[in-house]
């Protein structure tokens, strides 16, 4: 007969030794899982470690950029991000380190000197893989003209976002764009 206990819970800081993969990977699940069915939790707005508002969207700073399992750097590292600029949500924070939620809903820890207050966007990163492009206008106005269309998982700066509308710049292109067609600001968020 096999004896079930209660696990004790960790401080955030603790290093996790001895748990194995599957164990790391269904907790994991199962957290992914209730953020992403629970998106009015993600839209309260609190307080952070830092005194800035959680959650909120920065973006890497490094172009190598290690996420760990846990806040501190006893943590395994769960994976690499290899390119600064993209956005990158903060919905949590515990003394230097902030965990963060990509556009595909992982989740780990990053150093905070890791991260930037530049904003910027990904483009219906989403929609990878297929042929559909989002329309660039001149202005926050469907009728204004196109001036560029977008693949998915194109990487902008953020100028300014007003009713529904971003102003995005990247390379070859300066435009508006339909805010909910992009990852790295929230619906309706007012950018100045």
């Amino acid at each position: 007969m096999t004896r079930h206990t209660k696990p004790q819970p960790e401080h955030p800081s603790a290093p996790r030794r001895g748990r194995t993969l599957s164990c790391i990977s269904s907790a994991f699940l199962a957290f992914t899982l209730v953020a992403v069915t629970t998106p009015a939790a993600d839209a309260q707005t609190r307080t952070g470690a830092s005194g800035q508002s959680i959650p909120r969207f920065v973006s890497l700073k490094s172009d190598r950029s290690n996420v760990r399992l846990g806040p501190s750097d006893g943590h395994e590292v769960a994976w690499t991000y290899v390119k600064s600029g993209l956005p990158i949500e903060i919905t949590q924070e515990f003394e230097n380190w902030r965990r963060v939620r990509d556009w595909e809903g992982k989740e780990g820890w990053l150093f905070h000197s890791l991260l930037s207050g530049r904003r910027t966007v990904l483009v219906t990163p989403w929609e990878q893989g297929t042929t559909t492009t989002t329309p660039l206008y001149a202005q926050p106005d469907v009728d204004s003209g196109v001036v560029a269309y977008l693949a998915p998982k194109v990487l902008a700066n953020v100028k300014s976002c007003a009713k529904g509308w971003c102003r995005i710049e990247g390379r070859d292109y300066d435009g508006w764009i339909d805010q909910t067609r992009l990852f790295g600001v929230y619906p309706d968020e007012v950018i100045e």
